[in-house]
């Protein structure tokens, strides 16, 4: 007679299951956003002399490891080896602030050989890990106080060391991934709450008190109602530009007249979507939004069908860090929000970016394999 693994499945079903349990249409979304990627970087290199589109790909097969590594680990040897993964988030994120290569007035970058890993971005995935980790260890005493604080104090040092680099968009994605998973967890939302408005009272104190952020920071936050600067406003002002003038159905593959003249500073990183936006129009545009759109209604899926509480919570920071880049990249390409230099996820020029969504991914696709089945 079979009997029940400790994952809730009959063992002698466990792998029948597993394998009907992939999730397609998660992994088309994916390919789909990545293809997209690539064209968008195809066509920035266009009139000049770069080859984002080659390094791209070459970085998105490195990808596959980590995709790989994260697909096939059970996803109880994470939560088994977190203090071991907060050391080691710790340890790197440190190590950037001593030896880390510094650029465009920030140091974010450690060298190797030619390759550059940003520890920050991965920061984001292990910090998803060890505070689900954490949560789970307290199920029996998630509403109490004393679990609050100390989730806090759980963030409080990645959430320093990345904001020394400076990089205030990765802090703020750090705090959502948070936020997402105690909203999952179950923590009161008293205490959400609370916390949400002290960390608005205290990006209202650091734009008006000299010293906590650096001026192209402040100048940044506050573009959007300074409208008279010229300086804070240039990237944005192009880009909007650049997408209107895309009109209903685009220029063309290739064929971007403001993309070719160079005329969106940082077109291939932070500013993509100009690129889908000037040759796709507005038709391209939709279609987009739309593939992200599915994907990340296949993430939620994924999370909220999860049977196990700390896969659960780790799919819901996941789900709420790519939310919240894809939210605010778009937001700044659109003037909706001020510049805080996050990627828009799958389309970015940039290696960790793109290693640390296809490890979103694997660890997804894996929880989905493992969902328990639904026995009446």
């Amino acid at each position: 007679m079979a009997t029940l693994s400790s994952h809730g499945y009959r063992t002698g079903e466990q792998r029948i299951l597993h394998g009907r349990r992939f999730d397609l249409w998660l992994a088309i979304s994916a390919l789909l956003l990545l293809a997209i990627g690539l064209m968008a970087q195809y066509s920035a290199d266009q009139g000049s002399n770069t080859s984002n589109f080659l390094n791209q790909g070459i970085r998105i097969a490195i990808g596959i490891v980590p995709f790989a590594v994260m697909y096939r680990v059970d996803p109880r040897f994470w939560r088994k080896h977190a203090l071991v993964l907060y050391g080691l988030n710790l340890a790197v994120l440190a190590a950037v602030l001593v030896v880390g290569r510094k650029g465009g007035g920030a140091q974010r970058w450690i060298q190797f050989g030619p390759l550059e890993f940003q520890p920050s971005e991965m920061a984001k995935l292990l910090l998803a890990l060890t505070l689900a980790a954490f949560f789970a260890s307290r199920q029996d005493r998630i509403r109490s106080f004393s679990t609050f604080a100390l989730s806090l104090a759980h963030i409080a040092p990645p959430l320093a060391l990345v904001f020394l680099q400076p990089h205030l968009g990765g802090t703020l994605v750090l705090l959502v991934v948070w936020l997402s998973i105690a909203l999952v967890a179950g923590v009161p939302l008293k205490y959400i709450a609370g916390s949400v408005l002290a960390v608005a009272a205290v990006m209202g104190m650091a734009v008006t008190v000299p010293g906590i952020l650096k001026d192209y920071q402040k100048e940044r936050l506050t573009a959007l109602v300074q409208r008279n600067d010229e300086d804070s406003t240039f990237q944005i002002m192009r880009a909007e530009i650049a997408i209107g003038a895309g009109g209903l159905t685009g220029a063309g593959f290739s064929r971007g007249e403001w993309l070719q003249g160079g005329f969106v500073p940082k077109q291939h990183t932070d500013f993509i979507f100009t690129v889908v936006a000037e040759e796709g129009g507005l038709v391209g545009c939709v279609l987009v939004l739309g593939a992200f759109g599915f994907f990340l209604f296949r993430a939620w899926l994924v999370m909220y069908r999860a049977f196990d509480p700390f896969a659960q919570m780790a799919c819901a920071g996941i789900l709420g860090m790519i939310a919240f880049h894809t939210i605010v990249n778009l937001g700044m390409n659109l003037q909706l929000l001020p510049v805080v230099g996050l990627w828009l996820p799958f389309l970015s020029y940039g290696g960790t970016a793109i290693w640390l969504m296809l490890g979103c991914l694997g660890f997804l696709l894996n929880v989905r394999r493992r969902e328990r089945p639904l026995l009446f």
